[in-house]
């Protein structure tokens, strides 16, 4: 046990779904997990372990922001034997063409988070997703028929961009702003484990549209179902 997760050594599955708002979590355990076991509840942070088409699942909530998801990520990786995090959250859209609702997948992701610098590298590091996964991905969102494109994220550690800094990250090519993928990357690289972002558009920067926090919460299915397919993928591997 650790003092974020309570759950007993070999309550989560190999392959973890995390989206930030605990709600979503149990959303995702109660509609498409068998048998969803409840295995923590610190802080509120819900964490959930069942199967889906027979194989283990779990689902647990990272929080919000970077410093969060480095904290629940780590310990699984360390604690808990996991080996895929798979980041399910929302993104703002930097694209016009981006519709709300649908779904993208984070290849790298751009920051102006210092979360590296604990690493001491002593040059810039590139956060990137896992090849594997990211072909699972690709592969699922076909089979599902939902358009998916992959590219760059930007992981912004603030939520009110007061420099404008999303604007020119979008000039640059970024598709999507949003809060955590960074810091999964680089966890997932410096503990030798994997992890990928798949993100739901909540809102789209260009446009000034977006979606009330309830559709938030339930309605982004497909971005759900593709990263259970991924789960099935890399069981059997």
């Amino acid at each position: 046990m650790t003092p974020h997760n309570n759950a007993p050594k070999g309550a989560f599955a190999k392959t973890v779904l995390m989206p930030g708002d605990p709600l979503r979590a149990r959303f995702i355990a109660e509609n498409f997990l068998e048998n969803p076991v409840l295995v923590n509840n610190v802080r509120g942070v819900q964490g959930y372990t069942g199967t889906y088409k027979g194989v283990p699942v779990s689902v647990m909530a990272s929080g919000m922001g970077m410093p969060s998801i480095g904290i629940y990520s780590y310990e699984l990786y360390t604690q808990y034997d996991v080996e895929n995090i798979i980041r399910v959250g929302s993104a703002g859209a930097m694209r016009e063409d981006m519709e709300l609702g649908s779904v993208m997948a984070g290849m790298g992701a751009c920051t102006n988070s210092n979360f590296a610098d604990q690493y001491e590298l002593g040059g810039t590091f590139a956060p990137i997703c896992d090849f594997d996964l990211l072909m699972a991905a690709v592969e699922s969102a076909k089979e599902l028929g939902v358009k998916m494109p992959v590219g760059n994220l930007y992981s912004s550690d603030t939520f009110y961009d007061a420099a404008g800094r999303n604007a020119r990250f979008g000039k640059m090519g970024v598709m999507a702003v949003e809060m955590e993928a960074a810091a999964l990357y680089c966890t997932a690289a410096y503990t030798g484990k994997r992890a990928l972002a798949i993100c739901s558009i909540s809102d789209n920067l260009v446009t000034g549209i977006e979606l009330p926090p309830e559709d938030r919460q339930n309605t982004f299915t497909n971005m759900m179902k593709i990263g259970l397919e991924i789960a099935v993928k890399m069981a059997n591997k």
